[in-house]
């Protein structure tokens, strides 16, 4: 099957969340699987430059982009980035400046990269190549289904929602510069609160929709997780669909890790050891093989809930039953509050305010647990991560964090299926709780429950053949089915 998959990120060309990582598995997974999948997305400076065996392409005639054609790094995955030099030549990440403000121009950013891909999609773009299949994913595609919706030639085409959160909200006026046409500006299609709604357009006009893991698909049709939206998801249930994310296992196995120490497995964890007191001296912490590690990788802002984690954390560190490892930045306040917390007990939490790619794959080695405290969590990646590392999670029980972590109660912990701890509500009461669980089971003579635990968790298999294969379906189901 003929298949393009249009985002703005994919590891390793651009990254700045899970996004990059879900566009480079999947389509790697399906080019497993035979499909003859295509990835494109913008022509950043750091993707040309990492992009696999590039050749320019001259793109349409009189238009003022054209393509270069490559590969995505250790894949057999044919990548086009679009050069639209205007656009995306330029310093810092696919959203920001270097100085971290929004790139005043993403409106038009986006609404070009969306007019590349729907010529692409209908073989306006000289390639004579056309997908039977347009995968598009979040509201920086969100115009696409927009743009193709009365072409005859157009693809059955499938939106995924990766975070309804960010939604690509602009100034309506915007709408006249964009060229979109008036009989789109009503409250069914793209208008929101007098606002112009990018992934308004993918929810609307899209054959499909999917998000990222199936109680997430559930919440997002409700007023307290939709974000404004949940009365267009109600309106197309028929058409939503969850599908949990993979994992990139090539990328993230403590058995083969490039990152770590030491190599360990579910029969052998001393290499998990080792880790440990290496990340503790990397740390700057004092090597305790006695005290729980917790560890946390991602970004300080209020949906990851790090407040929360602050909060909850501060009576175990001035206890000194625990050690504590921050990694990420976010929020300033946040990051000032993550300092001082670090200052305050310098022996036993240690912060690293940015993201270090190496050091997150030795945080998910190293940590005894993993606290992962979201609000609010499409799928999560990390979670799962820590499952293979044999980190139990420690998650509020929502999204896809639900649906990966099966909680240690007096229940499952006797039949053996625990693989980490979830509390609700999100407040830092509950994850105060969670946390004494933590402690209470990491301390229990000889660990016999703790180490089941952890083995059941690496056991976990969140490989992308089986989610790959749910996608292939759909993919199927679309291009059989009437349009619309």
């Amino acid at each position: 099957m003929r298949i393009l998959f249009a985002s703005s990120e994919a590891f390793p060309l651009a990254k700045t969340g899970g996004l990059g990582d879900v566009s480079s598995s999947l389509p790697a997974a399906l080019k497993r699987q035979r499909q003859d999948v295509r990835l494109v997305l913008p022509a950043y400076p750091r993707a040309v430059s990492r992009l696999a065996d590039p050749t320019r392409l001259p793109g349409p005639a009189s238009a003022p982009w054209s393509l270069i054609q490559g590969y995505l790094p250790g894949t057999s995955v044919m990548v086009y980035l679009v050069d639209w030099p205007m656009y995306f030549q330029r310093d810092g990440d696919p959203y920001r400046a270097t100085d971290g403000s929004d790139w005043p121009d993403n409106a038009h950013r986006f609404a070009a990269f969306a007019q590349a891909v729907a010529a692409i999609s209908v073989d306006e773009a000289q390639l004579d190549w056309a997908p039977e299949i347009l995968h598009v994913n979040d509201w920086q595609t969100g115009l696409v289904p927009v743009l193709l919706r009365h072409h005859p030639r157009r693809p059955p085409t499938l939106f995924t929602i990766h975070n309804l959160a960010y939604q690509g909200l602009f100034p309506g006026e915007l709408r006249h510069q964009l060229g979109l046409p008036e009989d789109l500006w009503h409250w069914e299609a793209l208008e929101f609160h007098g606002q112009l709604s990018f992934m308004k357009g993918g929810l609307v006009f899209s054959d499909a929709i999917t998000t990222v893991s199936p109680t997430y698909a559930r919440e997002i049709q409700t007023p307290l997780a939709g974000m404004g939206l949940d009365g267009v998801l109600r309106a197309r249930s028929a058409r939503l669909h969850g599908i949990l994310n993979g994992v990139d296992y090539s990328e993230w196995n403590p058995e083969r890790d490039g990152y770590l120490t030491a190599h360990y497995h579910a029969d052998n964890l001393e290499g998990k050891a080792a880790n440990k007191a290496s990340l503790q001296e990397e740390l700057q912490l004092p090597v305790r093989p006695d005290l729980p590690l917790l560890g946390h990788v991602g970004r300080m802002v209020v949906q990851k809930g790090i407040d929360l984690l602050l909060e909850a954390c501060e009576p175990f560190l001035a206890e000194r039953r625990m050690q504590l490892a921050l990694v990420g930045s976010g929020d300033h306040i946040f990051e000032e509050s993550a300092r001082a917390l670090a200052r305050a007990h310098p022996d036993y939490c240690s912060v690293v305010i940015t993201y270090n790619e190496g050091l997150a794959h030795q945080l998910e080695a190293g940590s005894d647990a993993f606290l992962m405290p979201s609000r609010f969590e499409p799928c999560g990646l990390n979670q799962m991560y820590s499952l293979r590392y044999g980190t139990p999670p420690i998650v509020h029980a929502t999204g896809g964090l639900a649906d990966t972590v099966i909680d240690a109660n007096p229940a499952t912990l006797d039949d053996g299926t625990a693989t980490g701890f979830c509390f609700m509500p999100a407040t830092a009461a509950a994850l105060g709780e969670a946390i004494e669980r933590v402690l209470t089971l990491f301390g229990e003579p000889g660990q016999e429950r703790w180490q089941t635990m952890i083995r059941k968790g690496m056991a976990r298999d969140f490989g992308w053949s089986q989610s790959s294969a749910a996608y292939l379906e759909l993919y199927r189901d679309l291009r059989g089915s009437p349009r619309g």
